[in-house]
């Protein structure tokens, strides 16, 4: 991260949940957790005076929840949002895609190890999507999706189109550029243009979309 220390809300109703990813994240040089809260509703006052890099939410919570949290993060402050990632106990809760189609940038389960927790805080601050390829895709699978190709229209070339379906399948930007052949920015370019066409605040919407259009079928790998 180049010496930038990430900045990190943490938003969950179990204190010890808070207080075990505090320790974790507080572990790390070039983390920094500015504060926490145990509702969904606590999180607008808190992003405006934290301004945190990333908020780690609880999906489930008992009055406003992590998907509604999210969507106003998203809908009010737009490019400006931090990046939300969703904690959750199941990987196929139906509530992670309500919350990865809300602006979510990617979820993470709550057992995952101390190393992983990390690192996932540091992809997303990165601008990368944190998705489990098959995970979303058997999410997409029962929520249903459009029929036909609904960003035809789009107007993605061909390259942007090849891009498109490797992000779907989790892969970095150094990643894609290996699998092309490209180099980095060019890979950078092409991910721009498909998130601007398809009309995608970053990676992650890009690929709820190109599923949920039928860009991608979800009954198969991408």
């Amino acid at each position: 991260m180049s010496g930038r220390v990430i900045r990190v809300l943490l938003v969950d109703d179990e204190e010890l949940v808070r207080a075990g990813l505090r320790a974790i994240l507080d572990a790390e040089p070039d983390v920094e957790v500015l504060g926490e809260a145990s509702d969904g509703s606590e999180v607008p006052g808190l992003v405006r005076r934290l301004e945190p890099d990333v908020v780690l939410m609880d999906v489930r919570m008992p009055a406003v929840d992590g998907i509604v949290a999210t969507r106003h993060l998203v809908s009010t402050r737009g490019t400006d949002a931090p990046r939300v990632l969703i904690l959750t106990t199941f990987g196929n809760d139906g509530y992670v895609y309500d919350a990865l189609q809300a602006g979510a940038t990617g979820f993470l389960l709550k057992r995952a190890r101390p190393a992983e927790i990390v690192q996932a805080v540091r992809t997303v601050a990165e601008g990368e999507s944190l998705l489990f390829p098959a995970a979303v895709r058997e999410l997409v699978a029962t929520r249903g999706r459009c029929g036909g190709d609904a960003l035809r229209g789009a107007g993605l070339t061909e390259r942007e189109g090849q891009v498109l379906r490797l992000m779907a399948r989790g892969l970095s930007n150094g990643e894609i550029a290996r699998e092309l052949v490209v180099g980095v920015e060019t890979v950078k370019t092409h991910v721009g243009n498909v998130l601007a066409k398809v009309g995608a605040r970053d990676r992650t919407q890009a690929v709820v979309a190109a599923y949920e259009s039928g860009f991608i079928d979800p009954r198969r790998p991408a």
